[in-house]
């Protein structure tokens, strides 16, 4: 049997939801690997919706569950039936939904809460000794919850290649060790079990992004 891996979407759609290039990424990888994806999502809403053509909010409101049904193909839990004991591992793709559905980063940085659901299910896994795999913006839930751990998002010194590397700063004032990566690199805390890579951190070639998250769900499931 291959190993059976939880995939936590945002929604669907990078500015308002999980970046759809990688979560797609990381199911694509995951069946290479040989191992089974069951997708969760938690039943909730959105922040705001953004219309990705005009990169502005809309009136409009929708729900995280429902959204990410769409990546998901309709084969989709609500969060809340998660349960760790069945599962070996857990993988949370990045995009703007990690920042403001599982979390309120976008809005509150350092200083934000993670969506309680989503909390339990990382502090389960990460209790459990299960490998945790974490992608783009989504390393953010591990350096809020687990002081002292390490990861990567990529480089630290902001330029055209790397326009959100002050996200590794702060970071580090949550206590969080940040280590300088290649978008095609990963990073693993062998004391946490946490494998990272910068995807769409970076303004690399799309191929690249896909490389670099291979390169992750390939060590996650080898963990798992």
């Amino acid at each position: 049997m291959g190993k059976r891996v939880a995939v936590v979407l945002a929604g669907c759609g990078v500015y308002d939801g999980s970046e759809i290039h990688e979560a797609s990424a990381v199911l694509v990888h995951l069946s290479r690997e040989g191992a089974q994806a069951e997708v969760f999502a938690p039943n909730i809403s959105q922040m705001h919706v953004v219309d990705h053509v005009k990169g502005q909010p809309t009136p409009e409101q929708r729900n995280v569950l429902v959204e990410s049904a769409r990546i998901a193909r309709g084969n989709i839990k609500d969060l809340a039936q998660l349960d760790v004991k069945g599962l070996d591992a857990l993988i949370i793709p990045g995009g703007f939904g990690v920042a403001k559905n599982l979390s309120t980063w976008a809005t509150q940085g350092k200083n934000c809460s993670v969506c309680r659901e989503v909390e339990d299910v990382l502090r389960a896994f990460h209790a459990a000794h299960k490998p945790i795999g974490l992608c783009c913006i989504s390393p953010v839930l591990a350096a809020k919850l687990f002081p002292g751990c390490e990861v990567t998002v990529g480089h630290d010194t902001e330029c055209e290649k790397w326009p959100y590397a002050k996200t590794a700063e702060s970071m580090r004032e949550l206590g969080c060790k940040h280590v300088n990566s290649h978008v095609t690199e990963i990073h693993v805390d062998p004391r946490n079990r946490l494998v990272t890579t910068s995807a769409f951190m970076c303004n690399a070639p799309i191929h690249e992004i896909h490389d670099g998250i291979g390169n992750m769900v390939k060590e996650v499931v080898r963990l798992a």
